[in-house]
């Protein structure tokens, strides 16, 4: 398993409680749209995934991401820079 796909598994896992709907993780998966998430479960989510990374997201890349995929792309960034 490559780290992406260890980042994207825990990332997942990270999503499991916020996932009311039960939908089927993909890269592809939006959080808006799929999810439904509002901005507190957004927030909630958010910092679950900086502690779990130890990363901190910015207010600016959040606005940014709108995919799982492309979630795990940024903690993937955020974690070679750390």
């Amino acid at each position: 398993m490559t780290d992406r796909e260890e980042t994207f598994a825990k990332v997942a896992e990270l999503i499991r409680p916020f996932n009311k709907k039960e939908v089927e993780l993909k890269e592809e998966t939006t959080f808006a749209g799929d999810l439904e998430w509002d901005s507190l479960i957004v927030m909630d989510f958010v910092a679950s995934v900086e502690d779990e990374f130890d990363i901190l997201i910015t207010m600016n890349m959040q606005a940014e991401i709108e995919t799982v995929g492309q979630l795990v792309d940024a903690v993937e960034e955020l974690k070679s820079e750390g």
